[in-house]
């Protein structure tokens, strides 16, 4: 029988299964989910790198020791990019790992702007665990700034976003003193990395 790409992998509540059989899970969820979906930088790479950086950054920040979180981290876009309805996460992975994600999930109902005004409003009163996941997700963008920044960002936007992910970060404080150490380190590297493109730039 041919299952359909995007359909849930079937077995029995993952919120019941053995934290690893959760994470994998969960791994094999996003990545049929995401199976077309890019990263922005010239060397377009599938989206779920992005995912399985954030999922290690958590596991690490919680010496591995909540698996849902972990999880949580590969499914935390799958709301905002592919539709899936909190609904359909709780079903197949529990209310707690549904919880996570929609902590961190945006409003798509918003206009931009004000979506990165409510991220940084909101942030200070997200649950420990979704500032370690928040953390995590924009240490991982900063990252991306600095590796693989999106072709058609100008230095300007680039650095907009470091100072507006800061401004988030801001709110997460106390989560994750290693994690915030990261960021922090992350967004000197995006920063200098981005100045150092601007100057190319120029001499071009």
């Amino acid at each position: 029988m041919t299952r359909n790409r995007n359909s849930s992998p079937a077995a029995e509540p993952a919120a019941s299964a053995p934290p690893l059989a959760l994470v994998v899970r969960a791994l094999a969820f996003a990545t049929l989910r995401h199976t077309d979906q890019r990263r922005k930088g010239r060397r377009a790479q599938p989206y779920v790198n992005h995912l399985a950086e954030v999922a290690l950054l958590v596991s690490e920040a919680t010496g591995g020791r909540d698996a849902a979180l972990v999880a949580a981290a590969l499914l935390h876009d799958v709301v905002e990019d592919q539709d899936v309805t909190a609904a359909e996460i709780e079903a197949t992975f529990g209310a707690d790992l549904a919880g996570l994600v929609m902590e961190v999930t945006d409003d798509k109902g918003l206009e931009a702007a004000e979506r990165k005004r409510m991220q940084v409003a909101h942030a200070p009163h997200l649950s420990a665990r979704a500032k370690v996941l928040k953390l995590a997700d924009k240490t991982a963008n900063l990252r991306s700034i600095t590796e693989d920044p999106p072709q058609d960002w100008s230095p300007a936007r680039a650095r907009a976003y470091v100072e507006w992910a800061r401004a988030v970060v801001e709110g997460l404080a106390g989560a994750c003193p290693a994690l915030e150490a990261t960021f922090q380190q992350a967004a000197e590297e995006a920063i200098a990395a981005i100045d150092t493109r601007a100057a190319h730039f120029i001499a071009d």
